[in-house]
């Protein structure tokens, strides 16, 4: 499917938040609604981050070359860091706005075009944000993820606008409009820190979670018979890209051929399970403790 990419993905964010920020800074304006304006806000820097969330995926699919040698994976770690600046950013302009309106106090009108409105914008949200989570699964991207989970706050806020349009047009009180408001300042500040602890773990370098590193190991105790073991694991992400090294211990009487295939075969067992990883594996001479191994080679048949 031609929008299956991170790139085409990341525009459909723009396009239809673009239209989202639209049809939301008119209502509110036809409105007066304190609580629309906050998504309003909140739908601007969406907007902000789904550019930001293209450039990042754009700059992170970049081949290595001689400056990055290690590619430009980080990006996205980068792009996902400066969108949860975003989302903290919309947070105080909800709060400050809110806390104005409950001051000065102010009447509401035409709330009917707003619960169309924001009922519109709900429906919109959930479908690209399901879409670009779906997407960020299938080529393990993390801005796009930030950005599915920061579309996701929207709609959470929406169905906190909504709710409470529909409260005060059954009842009368302007009051619960910029309470709305802040209760949705809450859930984007809650998203942020979600977005922001995961984007951290790739900047620096946190390990792969202990479900991948045990793929790993599996993949290379799979070959007790040929091999003695492993040691000196490390593993850590920068975007989509994993980097896993470790030092491999072959029989001491191996030929380098032999060592050669095995970690060739090694590499790509692991590439196959854990796509889009780097392996390098360093090579060790066993220490002949035939007791202690398994192995079926020449030096243990001439052991006692």
């Amino acid at each position: 499917m031609m929008l299956a990419s991170k790139e085409n993905a990341a525009k459909l964010a723009i396009a239809s938040v673009s239209f989202l920020v639209l049809i939301k800074v008119v209502a509110s304006i036809l409105t007066g609604s304190v609580s629309i304006l906050a998504d309003a806000v909140h739908s601007s820097l969406d907007l902000i981050a789904a550019l930001i969330t293209f450039i990042g995926v754009r700059v992170s699919g970049r081949p290595a070359d001689e400056q990055h040698p290690f590619g430009h994976g980080k990006a996205e770690n980068v792009t996902s860091v400066v969108v949860v600046g975003l989302i903290f950013t919309a947070a105080g302009i909800i709060v400050y706005t809110a806390v104005k309106r409950l001051i000065a106090g102010a009447s509401l009108e035409l709330i009917g075009i707003g619960i169309y409105v924001t009922a519109a914008a709900i429906v919109i949200n959930i479908l690209i944000s399901r879409y670009l989570v779906r997407v960020s699964r299938s080529t393990d991207s993390l801005a796009l993820e930030a950005e599915a989970a920061h579309l996701f706050s929207d709609v959470l806020s929406s169905c906190a606008v909504l709710v409470g349009l529909i409260v005060i047009r059954v009842t009368g009180l302007n009051i619960a409009d910029p309470i709305v408001a802040l209760l949705v300042a809450l859930v984007i500040l809650k998203v942020g820190y979600d977005v922001l602890r995961k984007s951290f773990g790739g900047l620096i370098d946190v390990k792969l979670p202990e479900a991948e590193e045990n793929t790993i190991r599996s993949c290379i105790m799979e070959h007790g018979s040929e091999l003695v073991g492993f040691h000196e694991l490390r593993t850590r992400k920068a975007g989509s890209q994993r980097f896993i090294d470790l030092h491999l211990v072959m029989p001491k009487n191996a030929s380098v051929e032999k060592a050669h295939r095995m970690c060739d075969h090694l590499e790509q067992d692991i590439e196959n399970r854990l796509p889009h990883s780097s392996v390098t594996i360093h090579v060790e001479p066993c220490s002949i403790e035939c007791d202690h191994c398994y192995v079926s080679c020449n030096l243990r048949k001439r052991s006692p």
